[in-house]
């Protein structure tokens, strides 16, 4: 039973088959094992590849049954077509088509294949890229923010700046009038006279205005570093909204990027592994000897198209005849008057029927 049904997946026949040696009908089951595998294999591939697309199970498995039938059914209609010829070049020139497919779909399994073994090492590299990317994220996130934060701590540098400013004038009023009450500067005299009182006044009056400018410019501070602290919250929040795009950054074409990253040699092997096991039952029937099979099919075909070759000849045989027949057939009745004389009293007929029919007409129309 399970050599029947590999039969049936060789594309061979399986009634010319029966009639041939047990050796022969084993190299066509083998045949259609590989047929068989190679489009498992495709299942397993396509379904693991849509899985990391669709994130769905089921519909991966669905649509990677599809990929599979179509495999199956591309390699068994590939190893039916190529019939055994006389010559070894023959056989290549049409099996060369064939052989390009196979090359097309070795490439198409093997693929989402070594993303599967080359997980791990692909995860890794998908980490680089996403830490690499979240830091760019950062950086040009951040080109749209510093230069406002920038701008907002040199105001409250300026504030600061005016403070110390003041302060430093109000420390040196105060250094004058000490001065003065104590004779070392100014009038020079020892004492609290009148030129000291003055020196005192303006020190009370600028040390309120530093006081004002304190309270004034703390306050503008305060607002400024609460527009800084909502222009950090704010850029803290964009960064982390745009994070889940990065995180979502494992698609399949990610995926197969991150595995071209990768050394080359190990997924060259593997594309061979595959390669080998597309094309292996097309050069299995390259490098096979014409065999019991291919000469009873050949056989039958030669038989059917000699067949085919009488049954048209026979029929132009048929029209040539008949036409010939015909021909002559007409040309001698031709000739009889009798067919004539009866044509002209028919035709004549005709005639007067049609006058009289076009007279009763314009009568009735008068």
């Amino acid at each position: 039973m399970l050599q029947n049904f590999f039969i049936l997946c060789s594309g061979a026949d399986s009634t010319i088959l029966k009639n041939c040696s047990e050796g022969e009908q084993n190299k066509y089951a083998g045949i259609g094992a590989t047929v068989f595998f190679t489009a498992v294999m495709a299942f397993i591939a396509c379904s693991y590849a849509l899985y990391t697309v669709f994130d769905n199970m089921y519909t991966a498995i669905f649509f990677g049954l599809i990929w599979g039938l179509l495999i199956f059914n591309l390699d068994r209609f590939v190893v039916s077509t190529i019939k055994k010829r006389d010559r070894f070049s023959s056989e290549l020139v049409q099996a060369t088509p064939r052989i390009i497919l196979a090359v097309i779909i070795a490439i198409v399994i093997s693929k989402p294949l070594e993303m599967k073994i080359f997980e791990k090492e692909i995860n890794q590299v998908l980490l680089e890229q996403k830490n690499g990317m979240t830091q760019a994220n950062k950086e040009q996130l951040a080109l749209q923010y510093t230069p406002a934060v920038a701008k907002l701590n040199q105001k409250i540098a300026g504030l600061k700046n005016e403070i110390a400013i003041k302060e430093s004038e109000t420390n040196a009023l105060y250094d004058v009038y000490i001065s003065e009450a104590e004779g070392t500067a100014g009038t020079k005299l020892l004492g609290k006279g009148p030129v000291y009182a003055e020196k005192r006044e303006k020190h009370d009056a600028a040390l309120a205005e530093l006081q004002t400018l304190k309270q004034t410019n703390a306050d503008k501070i305060t607002g400024i570093e609460t527009q800084i602290a909502n222009l950090n919250s704010e850029y803290e929040t964009v960064v982390k909204d745009s994070q889940p795009v990065i995180d979502g950054f494992d698609g399949l074409m990610a995926r197969i990027t991150a595995l071209n990253e990768l050394p080359w040699l190990p997924s060259f092997f593997i594309f061979l592994l595959f390669l080998a096991i597309e094309t292996s039952p097309i050069i299995a029937k390259l490098l096979a000897p014409k065999g019991e099979y291919d000469l009873k099919l050949e056989d039958e075909e030669s038989a059917v198209h000699t067949w085919v070759t009488q049954k048209v000849s026979q029929r132009q045989k048929l029209l040539e005849t008949d036409s010939a027949l015909n021909e002559k057939i007409y040309s001698e009745i031709e000739e009889e008057e009798a067919v004539y004389a009866y044509k002209k009293q028919k035709a004549e007929e005709l005639l007067k029927l049609q006058a009289d029919t076009f007279h009763e007409l314009q009568v009735k129309g008068l």
